[in-house]
């Protein structure tokens, strides 16, 4: 009789501990998705992957001066002096500007970062650096930030950005690939930033 109480007991004990466990599992859960103010989560499984076989076409800006290869079949936009290509989570943006002195690593850290951090959504700076391409070469700014909501969802993406600036007798064009963090676009965006041609 001892043997079947002491059985007992210890079953007992050990089904008040699972339900002690499972207690604790779910409010670690709810306590997590409660933050509020914080950045957007990065998708475990992210999209955003721009197909191997996507097809590119020559971008010429009325003004002239360059051209940049872009994604066929984007949609694209004009708003203030910048032009944007978009599909689905992914966005390329082209703007130039005239300027005489050439962009450095430093310049861009000190007069570009806080421009972004202002208006970027939740804005995390990575590194600006001397990067080499086709037509010589740029500052590129790496950085993240939350995309804007979409406009069904209201839902925002955690964001990576590549912000190359080039420059050429007094033009400057800054050439900024965004894409959910985690995306797979190392590929498309060396396309894009390495097909930067001065007319």
């Amino acid at each position: 009789m001892r043997r079947t109480l002491a059985l007992s007991l210890a079953a007992l004990v050990l089904t008040a501990g699972g339900v002690a466990g499972c207690g604790g599992s779910s409010s670690g859960n709810g306590s997590s998705n409660g933050t509020t103010g914080a950045p957007a989560p990065v998708e475990s499984n992210p999209a955003g992957d721009i197909p191997d076989d996507q097809a590119f076409v020559t971008y010429r800006p009325p003004a002239g001066g360059f051209t940049v290869k872009v994604p066929e079949g984007w949609s694209r936009s004009t708003s203030g002096g910048s032009t944007v290509f978009t599909d689905k989570l992914n966005r390329i943006e082209i703007t130039a500007v005239d300027r005489p002195a050439a962009p450095s690593p430093a310049s861009v850290t000190a007069e570009t970062v806080p421009i972004l951090r202002k208006k970027v959504p939740s804005f995390s700076p990575g590194k600006a650096s001397t990067v080499t391409r086709h037509d010589g070469q740029a500052v590129l700014l790496t950085y993240r930030g939350d995309s804007a909501p979409d406009d069904v969802t209201g839902k925002t993406v955690r964001d990576a950005f590549e912000r190359y600036t080039f420059h050429h007798r007094g033009r400057e064009v800054d050439l900024t690939l965004s894409g959910p963090v985690g995306a797979d676009n190392v590929d498309p965006w060396r396309i894009v930033s390495d097909s930067l041609r001065w007319q």
